[in-house]
């Protein structure tokens, strides 16, 4: 667009202030055009950028916590070992609590930074995962054999835990009360656990190598995994809300599967290498004693720091919460073992909960 200029004197008269006034606005109509042609263009690639970033802090986010997570798992393990402390109970709750540290560091920072409905569907999800994928898919790779310990111990504090869990949130959040019950529930666990384990009625003792290092390396492991633990879940949260708000997608759902997932790395990679190598009943026991970490010792830490609304998690949710634990247990009782076809309809179950999950948000 071409736009005349005119000198004072033509604008002195009334003719001339007139076209004066409109070649004025002429030019501003071109300037503010010329704008929004730069905002068309910059405007998505900013989005695009904003959008590539915040995918980029998931994955270093998860990065950060699966590989901080295994370093406090390391130092906590050696430094108990240092101070005496026997290998069966270093396995059965510090060993048990590192792979249950994604969870809990990523649903305690959701609830800090206000998403509760990622807190929450973090345990969910990751609990559904846990029993569904974790235990179907290993189950496909090879048949899983049960102990009877886990069968009378650990199963039943799941199914227990979830109820407890489901029932609570059906008023719409976990107050401090709720809270300080679930964490109530876990330390009659870990004193049950530790009770079985001081009669050697607990397996998995031997299995468990530990390294010799010394203390000043045990407490830098341990500092040093914290501090990733802290810093990945903050970017891993940030990251996924970021990414659900852009799509439309309620927390809820991103904290039911894309960070369910993300934290349950841990449990899906030990469960794999075990049944690989025919330690099928490790890995079984290592999932459902996740399950009740996540639930009692997770939701119960975090819900005392602070009290979480729910918003986003549904009736269906909590359903498949309890629904698989209880299936899973009557799996458990057929020989003790979960069969490959048993395996299959576990795994089936979860891939249609996804679905069903991406079919109600489109």
């Amino acid at each position: 667009m071409i736009v005349r200029f005119f000198t004072v004197p033509e604008c002195v008269s009334i003719r001339g202030f007139f076209v004066c006034a409109e070649a004025m606005s002429a030019a501003l109509k071109c300037i503010s055009c010329q704008k929004e042609q730069i905002n068309l263009v910059v405007q998505p690639i900013i989005r695009n950028f904003a959008a590539v970033m915040s995918i980029l802090f998931i994955l270093i986010g998860a990065v950060l916590v699966l590989w901080g997570a295994d370093r406090l798992t390391d130092g906590a393990t050696a430094l108990a070992q240092r101070m005496g402390i026997p290998q069966i109970v270093i396995g059965l709750t510090v060993v048990a609590m590192g792979t249950s540290m994604p969870e809990f560091f990523v649903s305690l920072m959701s609830a800090i930074q206000g998403t509760s409905d990622i807190a929450v569907g973090n345990v969910i999800g990751s609990n559904a995962f846990n029993t569904l994928a974790i235990v179907g898919i290993t189950a496909l790779v090879a048949p899983m054999a049960i102990s009877r310990n886990t069968v009378r111990k650990d199963v039943p504090f799941a199914v227990g835990s979830a109820i407890a869990l489901m029932l609570m949130c059906y008023d719409g959040e976990v107050s401090r009360i709720d809270a300080a019950i679930l964490f109530a529930g876990f330390i009659v666990f870990i004193a049950y656990t530790l009770h079985v384990a001081s009669k050697g009625e607990a397996l998995a003792a031997e299995e468990i190598k530990l390294e010799d290092m010394p203390i000043w390396k045990s407490v830098g492991l341990m500092v040093l995994g914290l501090l990733c633990l802290v810093g990945g879940s903050h970017l891993f949260v940030g990251g996924a809300s970021d990414v659900a708000r852009t799509l439309g997608v309620p927390d809820a759902v991103i904290g039911l599967t894309i960070v369910a997932l993300g934290t349950s790395l841990p449990e899906l990679a030990t469960s794999i290498v075990a049944a690989k190598k025919g330690r099928s009943a490790i890995a079984i026991g290592n999932v459902i004693g996740s399950n009740v970490f996540n639930i009692l010792m997770i939701l119960g830490i975090t819900g005392l720091v602070l009290p979480m609304d729910i918003q986003g998690i549904t009736s269906v949710d909590l359903w498949l919460l309890v629904g698989s634990i209880l299936l899973l247990w009557m799996f458990c009782y057929t020989k003790y073992s979960v069969e490959k076809w048993e395996g299959g309809v576990l795994t089936a179950i979860y891939v249609g909960y996804v679905f069903w999950l991406v079919y109600n948000v489109l």
